[in-house]
């Protein structure tokens, strides 16, 4: 009798973000996004936030000594195909996610730059901007910045066209990550279009408008998505194609 052969086991994907006690968004919505799209999931915590659809009542930040205890217990047990960062809060967790991934050197890394909840509540120190502009995007593969993120990363207004998202792409690009995916989400535009920007050139992504409400979360499932599907050997144009195709989805069925 012949033994089936077994299932090549899942990747692992590392999320270092923060949590939403409603699971919309940060470290629940990663592993919800990691599970669907075939990977596992582990986790550093960053803050513990209260919070739901009509906003953050309060927040509490880890330790920078905790969150490295966190990331140095995972890499040492995990083989971790691609990490996902997301709301790092302040300069001391800004600067210990940056010094760890310098040391582990992760094959893939998806920084979504988390400064505000979608109610307007602020998730990173104005001063820990610098910090991770010139200690963390050198170290990324791929920005996935919303209009408003990529303004304050350049410190100029938001982008309004796709010809403006395309030369924040740029300048962002010129920061040092290796790529950057503007997200058009918040633009003026027919439909919800990103921007790949890569040394290479821009590629553009479409899909139809879906009324979210008071959803949020939107860019932690996305984000989630691309480091899943790296993590799964795609392309990174494939990858982002693949997940904004589920974040679509994912928003219809709700």
């Amino acid at each position: 009798m012949s033994v089936p052969p077994r299932a090549p086991p899942m990747p692992t994907v590392l999320s270092i973000a923060g949590s939403d006690s409603c699971g919309g968004a940060g470290i629940q919505a990663d592993l919800k996004t990691f599970s669907a799209l075939g990977a596992d999931g582990a986790t550093v915590l960053t803050a513990v936030t209260a919070q739901n659809s009509a906003g953050v009542r309060a927040i509490q930040i880890m330790s920078a000594d905790m969150v490295a205890a966190q990331l140095d217990a995972v890499f040492d047990e995990l083989d971790i195909r691609a990490v996902k960062l997301g709301m790092l809060a302040a300069t001391a967790t800004v600067l210990a996610v940056a010094d760890g991934l310098n040391r582990r050197r992760p094959p893939h890394v998806v920084l979504d730059p988390v400064m505000t909840a979608t109610s307007g509540a602020l998730l990173l120190s104005e001063d820990a901007v610098a910090s991770m502009r010139s200690h963390l995007l050198p170290l990324v593969d791929c920005l996935t910045p919303n209009l408003a993120e990529a303004a304050v990363l350049l410190g100029v207004p938001c982008a309004t066209d796709e010809a403006q998202m395309a030369a924040q792409g740029r300048a962002l690009l010129a920061l040092g990550p290796r790529a950057v995916l503007m997200k058009g989400g918040h633009a003026p535009l027919a439909e919800a279009v990103d921007l790949l920007v890569t040394p290479a050139g821009t590629q553009r992504f479409a899909a139809r408008w879906v009324e979210t409400g008071r959803l949020h979360g939107t860019g932690c499932i996305l984000s989630a998505a691309i480091a899943a599907w790296l993590a799964r050997g795609a392309a990174l144009a494939d990858a982002v194609a693949q997940a904004k195709a589920h974040l679509t989805a994912t928003l219809a069925c709700r």
